[in-house]
C-alpha cells in the first residue's frame, strides 16, 4: 500500500495484466467507430456511378455533345469581340479541359471495365459449376440407362416366352408320341410268366 498525499491514508496498488490502467477491451462488444480523417463512401455506389460515366462516355451523344461544345468554344474565341473572349487563339483553356476530361475519363472506363471483369468472372465460375453438375446428371443418368438396358436384356420378353413354350409343347408331344410307341397295355402284354408276377 503506498500512502495518500492529502488523505495520508493509504493505496491499494493494482498488480498483473490490469495494472496498466487503460480501460479493459470488451470483446463481447463491438468496438466504437473511429474518426476518420479522410471522407468515406459507399464503393458499390462510387462503382455504379463510374459504369454509368462510362457508358454515356462510349455512346455516339456523347461525341456529338463534345463535337459541338468544342466547334462553339472554337466559335466563340475567334468571332467573338475581344473583351468576351474568355480563351485565345492556341486555346490553352480548351486543351486544358479536354485533358482534364480525359484524365479522368480513363480511370473510370478501367474502374467500369474492372467491374464488368469481376461480374464476368462470376458469372463464369456459376456456369462452370452449372456445367460440373450437369456433366455429373448426364453421367449418372447414362449409368442408369445402360443398368436399365442390362436388367432390360435379363428380362423375359413375350416373344421370348411364347417361343419357350412353344418348344416345350413340341418337347412335351414328342415324348407323348415317344411313350405311345414304347408303352405296352396290359391287354398286348407276353403271356409269359414275368419277374413282376412272382
Amino acid at each position: 500500500m503506498t500512502p495518500d498525499r492529502e488523505t495520508g491514508r493509504g493505496e491499494r496498488t493494482l498488480a498483473g495484466a490490469t495494472a496498466t490502467g487503460r480501460p479493459r477491451v470488451r470483446l463481447d462488444q463491438p468496438r466504437p467507430p473511429r474518426h476518420r480523417i479522410l471522407p468515406e463512401w459507399d464503393p458499390e455506389a462510387f462503382g455504379r456511378l463510374s459504369e454509368r460515366i462510362a457508358r454515356f462516355l462510349g455512346t455516339g451523344r456523347f461525341i456529338v455533345w463534345m463535337t459541338i461544345v468544342i466547334i462553339v468554344w472554337v466559335l466563340w474565341n475567334i468571332f467573338a469581340p475581344r473583351d468576351l473572349r474568355f480563351d485565345n487563339y492556341p486555346f490553352i483553356f480548351l486543351t486544358l479541359m479536354l485533358s482534364l476530361q480525359a484524365s479522368y475519363a480513363a480511370p473510370l472506363i478501367l474502374l467500369a471495365q474492372n467491374r464488368q471483369d469481376d461480374r464476368d468472372r462470376v458469372n463464369l465460375e456459376q456456369d462452370r459449376k452449372q456445367n460440373e453438375r450437369s456433366i455429373a446428371d448426364t453421367e449418372y443418368l447414362t449409368r442408369e440407362i445402360a443398368a436399365l438396358r442390362i436388367g432390360l436384356g435379363e428380362v423375359a420378353t413375350r416373344d421370348w416366352i411364347r417361343s419357350e413354350l412353344q418348344d416345350m409343347v413340341k418337347e412335351l408331344e414328342e415324348r407323348r408320341d415317344g411313350h405311345r410307341e414304347h408303352a405296352v397295355f396290359p391287354a398286348e402284354r407276353p403271356r409269359g410268366r414275368d419277374v413282376e408276377d412272382r
